[in-house]
């Protein structure tokens, strides 16, 4: 299933992943907070402030849709997103899962309107890579993947089967840019065809 081209199911998806999210960051305390995540730099506020931020980026371009307009995620770029991170990353526990509750919840409401209106002008892109139709997945997606980089306890191995079914797909197609010079294409395609092992020093670069 390509959850690209089906917002409808991806977005129930995206609304289950973001309830269990919303679990998750409940009994958040200050310490918890400012400690460290799984991801290189940035603490549980910070991936926290992300999720928030990329809710209402993804509200932001459905809601434009809804009107006809074509919508960036972020008006400012890089540095917005950037810059709207680092600013929220420091707050209390309780301000930070008030304001990732807020941008779900508005976030949702966005996506049930869009439901009932059938998708409308999914075509657009908004400067991105894909469509405003694939919103629901790209979200899911980042939910996803940043509630395993909190390091609280959700894991791969708590991946909705549908989930996996389609980003693997994806993941899977970024491989031979990932993995640099033609050598290591060819050792890496030969342990995938199952004729040689897995070279030790096979390495993708960030994704």
């Amino acid at each position: 299933m390509n959850l690209e081209e089906d917002p409808q199911r991806a977005s129930q998806l995206c609304l289950e992943a973001q309830a269990r999210l919303t679990r998750r960051a409940a009994g958040l305390s200050d310490t918890d907070v400012l400690a460290p995540s799984r991801l290189p730099g940035w603490t549980v506020g910070h991936v926290l402030t992300h999720l928030a931020r990329n809710a209402d980026a993804h509200a932001r371009r459905l809601s434009g849709a809804l009107e006809g307009h074509d919508v960036p995620r972020y008006p400012g770029g890089a540095e917005q997103r950037a810059r709207e991170i680092e600013e929220g990353a420091g707050r209390a526990a309780a301000e930070t899962i008030a304001d990732l509750s807020s941008s779900m919840l508005h976030l949702e409401k966005v996506l049930n309107l869009s439901d009932a209106a059938g998708w409308p002008n999914g075509h657009l892109m908004g400067d991105d890579s894909y469509g405003v139709a694939a919103c629901p997945a790209h979200r899911l997606r980042e939910v996803e993947m940043h509630h395993v980089d909190l390091g609280l306890g959700y894991t791969p191995a708590d991946w909705p089967e549908e989930y996996v079914a389609w980003d693997l797909p994806v993941l899977l197609a970024t491989v031979p840019e990932r993995l640099g010079s033609p050598a290591k294409q060819r050792s890496f395609m030969a342990w995938l065809s199952g004729r040689g092992p897995l070279a030790p020093d096979t390495k993708l670069a960030d994704w």
